[in-house]
């Protein structure tokens, strides 16, 4: 949760009555991304009031994907389920994925059928992203699914075994297998408060998923270079031969400008993209911690080897 003061009794509501007659035993690890509001006391009031709350405050906002690293790092149950608090991913959708997970399915995801509440530029921008970044990763992403998935114990363990510090949720969800099922469902309007992502932050999100996944936008640099390389050699060899044949002629400034800036905005783009994954390195070669915990509230203490724990 980040700035999501005003909807956190509404999502604590919500989820409860889903599970008000159900044999599930739940725990619901509610990870505050360095809020600025009250999310933090409406998220400490809760806990106190419900025992199977469990609070975990970082220390700064650390960004979506990192807290989401810390929902599952510090999740108990047998299967976790990371849940958006805008309650934009229904919650009763998890009975669903529960009965695909009791029948052997590692890791059941959730997609959407029905974006009716997203805008018409955020529909066209996210199908085009799952399209381009299928095609030039080494995974595929089912279109139109997000965080919203069970995940069995075996596979949360699978995944918080990886050490880099640059994460792309959707992109290691897929990249670790194991058996897996969809459900489907319509994505509501979101409940209160407004969405914290831009066009901006949507963009950068789209690049991070892309270079974590891919080499290809370094490779085809490779083939831009070479097919430059060649024709340069071409036009090189024209000009001598013309030269040999008719003489020495005045080059012109036009042509020249035109060859300098085409050349030179290659570079300097090649040298962004380069730069790119140099800079994913560095941040990698740091080691430093994922994120920071400032504070845990425990509803209650952990309950003793539960038949079915989510």
């Amino acid at each position: 949760m980040y700035n999501e003061e005003a909807g956190v009794s509404s999502f604590f509501d919500e989820v409860f009555k889903t599970f008000e007659n159900s044999e599930l035993d739940i725990e619901i690890v509610a990870v505050n991304d360095g809020s600025s509001d009250r999310t933090m006391e409406r998220l400490r009031e809760r806990a106190q009031q419900d025992t199977r709350i469990r609070v975990v405050d970082l220390s700064r906002n650390f960004g979506k994907d990192t807290a989401l690293c810390a929902g599952i790092d510090f999740a108990r149950g047998r299967a976790v389920i990371p849940l958006d608090a805008d309650l934009q991913d229904p919650p009763e959708v998890i009975h669903q994925m529960v009965a695909e997970w009791r029948k052997g399915f590692d890791v059941v995801y959730a997609r959407r059928v029905d974006r009716s509440s997203d805008g018409i530029t955020k529909k066209m921008t996210a199908g085009g992203f799952y399209r381009f970044f299928n095609r030039v990763a080494q995974i595929s992403i089912p279109a139109n699914t997000g965080d919203f998935r069970l995940m069995d114990r075996r596979v949360v363990e699978a995944i918080k075994r990886f050490p880099e510090r640059n994460r792309f949720m959707k992109g290691l969800f897929a990249w670790v297998g194991f058996k897996q099922a969809e459900v489907t469902y319509t994505r509501p309007a979101r409940e209160t408060g407004t969405t914290k992502w831009n066009y901006w932050k949507l963009w950068n999100f789209a690049i991070d998923g892309i270079t974590s996944f891919s080499t290809l936008p370094l490779r085809i640099w490779t083939y831009v270079g070479g097919l430059t390389a060649l024709f340069s050699i071409c036009y090189a060899v024209y000009l001598i031969l013309r030269t040999l044949a008719f003489g020495r002629d005045v080059p012109g400034f036009a042509s020249i400008m035109v060859a300098v800036l085409v050349l030179g905005g290659l570079q300097l783009m090649a040298l962004g993209i380069i730069g790119e994954y140099l800079g994913r390195t560095y941040i990698e070669s740091k080691r430093r911690p994922l994120y920071l915990v400032q504070e845990i509230v425990n509803g209650s203490e952990a309950k003793s080897s539960p038949s079915d724990e989510l």
